[in-house]
């Protein structure tokens, strides 16, 4: 573009849960053939028409874990420029409800602590949450 401008860019605004059980913070492994795949990230996923924030996360936790959580307080937002996209991703405290997680939309899951979380492979956007995780610990 000229004078200045640049290209609109497509923006995904995405919902993260931080479930957190035991000192331990479930994350869940994204399938491969997806962007991303193969790579952990903290469970949540892409709001929909006429959706709020805590709406879409509810249903995204039973969707991909078969778990209820209640949605508690925003923990932190996120702002990352990917190659074909822009992401902002509102992460919430979410608690348990019933049911234990089961892996229905993602490879499979862990409950990790914060020193434990640098051993897994997060997509760049998780990277400031892993961080102050790890800082508040």
């Amino acid at each position: 573009m000229t004078n200045g401008q640049s290209a609109i860019r497509p923006l995904k605004l995405v919902v993260a849960a931080l479930v957190e059980r035991d000192g331990r913070y479930l994350i869940a492994r994204r399938p491969q053939g997806k962007h991303l795949g193969g790579l952990w990230e903290f469970p949540g996923g892409k709001m929909e028409s006429g959706e709020s924030p805590e709406e879409c996360l509810a249903r995204e936790m039973v969707e991909e874990l078969d778990l209820t959580v209640q949605v508690g307080d925003i923990f932190t937002s996120v702002f990352h420029r990917y190659d074909e996209f822009d992401l902002l991703m509102l992460v919430f405290r979410c608690a348990c409800g019933t049911g234990e997680p089961r892996a229905l939309h993602c490879s499979e899951f862990r409950w990790a602590t914060p020193a434990e979380l640098a051993s897994f492979s997060f997509p760049p956007a998780d990277d400031p949450i892993v961080a102050r995780l790890r800082r508040e610990a």
